[in-house]
Parts: C-alpha cells; sequence; structure tokens
C-alpha cells in the first residue's frame, strides 16, 4: 500500500470513528428516533389507518404499526429483493436443537441470513443515494433559474426569498425588467411537492417569462397564461399566481391574482388586504383575469407570500396563521423590507420548532421609498 493510499485508508477510518462518536454523544437521540417514526406514519399510513390506531390499546397499537409498516415496507421492494428478505428472514429464523455440526449450520445460516438483509438494505440505501443526487442537480438548476439577488430598482426597497421544503421547490419566485421602464415581478405556487411540482414551475416561469413583454395589459396576460398552462400542464393540476408590474420612483403597484393567498398591505400604518382575485390558473380553460392596483407612499409596503408561511404547523399540527401575519406586520413598519423578510421568517420557525417544514416558503416583500 503506497503512502497516498495509507493517508485515504486513515482518513476513512477517522471519519467513521469521529461519526460513530458523534451519533454516540448526540442529545437528541430520543427525540430524533420519535420524529423519524412519525415520519414513517405519516408516510406510508393512511388517515383512515391513524384514525383506527388511535382507537386502540397501547400494546395493540404497537403490534399493528409494526406489522403495517413492515407489510408496507416489503409491498414497497421490488419482487426479487422481496424473495431475498423472505429467505433472510427465514435462515435467520432456523433454530435447529442440536449439536456438533448440525448446530454450526444454524449459526451460518443465522449469519447468511444476515447478511442477505444488510445486502437488501444496501441496495434501498444506493437507490435512495441515487435518487438524492439527481434531486440535487435538479435544485442546482432551479436555483439557477431564480434571480441572482433582490432587483434594485429606484424608488423601492424590494427583497426575495425561497426555501424549499424538500430537495426542490414547487414555488417560484422571479424578477425581470420590461420595456418602457417596467419591471415584473413574480411568485406562484404549483400545487403539489416534489419533482413534478418543480418541473412545472419551471415550465410555468418559462411562459410567464415569454408572455409578459408582449401582453398589451395585464388582464390580457392574465388570459394568455392561463390558456397555455390549461394546454401544456398536466390535468387536475393547477398553479396560483401573483405577478405584479412597478416602474422605478412611482408608487402604483399594478398585479394580477391568480388564486393566490391575498396580498396584505402596510398602509398609512393601517393593515390593508387587496381585494379577491382571479381563478387560480388550469381551473377554468375561458377565464376572465382582471387587473388590480394599488397607490403606495413613502414607507408603506406589500407582502406577497406562499403557503409556506401561514400553513406552517407545529409539533401538534397547529398553524401558524394568517393572524399572527397581521399581528405582527404593524410592530415591522419603518424596518427595511429584507429585516421584515428576516423577522417573518424567523417568527414562523419559532412557532414551528422541531416539526419539519410541509410547504415551500416564498415571500416578497415591496416598500415604496
Amino acid at each position: 500500500m503506497n503512502m497516498n493510499n495509507k493517508k485515504s485508508y486513515k482518513s476513512e477510518k477517522s471519519s467513521f470513528r469521529n461519526s460513530f462518536h458523534e451519533s454516540i454523544r448526540s442529545k437528541d437521540k430520543k427525540e430524533a428516533i420519535a420524529r423519524d417514526f412519525k415520519e414513517l406514519k405519516e408516510f406510508f399510513f393512511s388517515e383512515e389507518q391513524k384514525e383506527n390506531i388511535k382507537n386502540m390499546s397501547w400494546l395493540k397499537r404497537i403490534f399493528y404499526t409494526s406489522w403495517w409498516l413492515l407489510k408496507t415496507l416489503f409491498n414497497k421492494l421490488t419482487p426479487i429483493r422481496r424473495l431475498l428478505v423472505l429467505v433472510g428472514t427465514i435462515f435467520i429464523l432456523i433454530n435447529i436443537n442440536q449439536s456438533g455440526n448440525e448446530a454450526n449450520n444454524s449459526q451460518n445460516l443465522h449469519i447468511i441470513g444476515g447478511i442477505i438483509l444488510l445486502f437488501v438494505l444496501m441496495l434501498e440505501l444506493k437507490d435512495k443515494l441515487l435518487a438524492k443526487n439527481e434531486l440535487e442537480a435538479g435544485r442546482k438548476i432551479q436555483q439557477a433559474l431564480l434571480p441572482e439577488r433582490s432587483p434594485n430598482i429606484p424608488g423601492w426597497d424590494i427583497w426575495l426569498f425561497t426555501r424549499s421544503a424538500n430537495e426542490v421547490s414547487g414555488d417560484l419566485i422571479d424578477y425581470f425588467p420590461l420595456e418602457k421602464s417596467r419591471h415584473a415581478l413574480v411568485i406562484a405556487d404549483v400545487a403539489g411537492k416534489g419533482l413534478h411540482a418543480a418541473l412545472l414551475m419551471a415550465k410555468l416561469q418559462t411562459i410567464i417569462r415569454t408572455l409578459a413583454p408582449d401582453s398589451s395589459s395585464i388582464g390580457s396576460f392574465g388570459k394568455k397564461l392561463n390558456s397555455v398552462f390549461s394546454r401544456e400542464s398536466l390535468p387536475n393540476i393547477f398553479a396560483t399566481v401573483i405577478y405584479l408590474e412597478i416602474k422605478p420612483d412611482h408608487g402604483k403597484v399594478k398585479l394580477l391574482n391568480a388564486g393566490h393567498y391575498l396580498p396584505i398591505g402596510l398602509i398609512n400604518n393601517k393593515i390593508q388586504e387587496l381585494p379577491k382575485g382571479n381563478p387560480a390558473l388550469g381551473i377554468l380553460h375561458n377565464a376572465k383575469f382582471i387587473e388590480q392596483s394599488i397607490q403606495l407612499k413613502k414607507d408603506d409596503f406589500l407582502l406577497i407570500y406562499s403557503d409556506g408561511l401561514s400553513e406552517a404547523r407545529n409539533e401538534e399540527g397547529e398553524f401558524y396563521g394568517k393572524d399572527r401575519i397581521l399581528e405582527l406586520l404593524p410592530k415591522l413598519s419603518g424596518q427595511p423590507a429584507q429585516e421584515i423578510g428576516n423577522r417573518l421568517i424567523k417568527e414562523s420557525d419559532q412557532f414551528v420548532g422541531t416539526a419539519k417544514a410541509n410547504d415551500d416558503l416564498s415571500l416578497i416583500v415591496l416598500k415604496h421609498i
């Protein structure tokens, strides 16, 4: 073994030892195990099964939960891996109550059975790591499609933020300049999460950037956008969008709201929620879309957000809710756009605590200065 290989071996050995010690010293082992077990049930159990388990005694609950999880996991395996699991389990359970060579053979079968189960586990881990690597590559591409930074437009303080619940996001945050000194801002949320939502988000971004510059009005843009998205999307898939147009040193905001959460403004230090908008994209093929507008004065701001903020849930399943947002916003009067956004995210994260994020989170804070 040459010197480089020796160094590599020692490094890997040290890394494994450090990882093992770190796992042993971890203070939240019980919490982590409980959280992982809860996520298992959330992923594999139907709502009907969850309700049935609640009504069982604790002993019966443990038995049925373990049985349903094992059965579901087994059914998720490929046919050949199911066979390997059965063979490995049989080998482990075989017990020959004799001495001599037969006892040794029984022990050997136990070892072989354990190796077979470990082999299946390694195959499943390999599949997971491959999928994770592909999603990581998709995340990098998705990030490359997003604005590099918040736009710098005279008369405006703007902060854009997006954070995915998983490796890739179904939310869209975008900014691009238009003709005649106009600038467009977009927030959108494609139904669902994961890879399919991320792919549709990328397509939606392309459609918006293609149609917006040539549209005569925001209303006509909305109609074209809905028509193209409905035609090129999957059945029963919809997306909510807020599209805004602003000009430098001008406080008027023109916008299109297609089924998204209503923007909330702090106007003259008073909370103002914008009127209800139009249908979400992909719901009604021939829907009409109407332009809305609002005039912001100095230090007034608009908050546009996705469901990852208001529908963030803590360990007890309680929603963060719009009321907490409305209560916090007046306290942020006079703050820069980034500080407003950071404070909202901080309050939401503290409320959620250790619970897993359920939705992608996106924000636009648009302040006239």
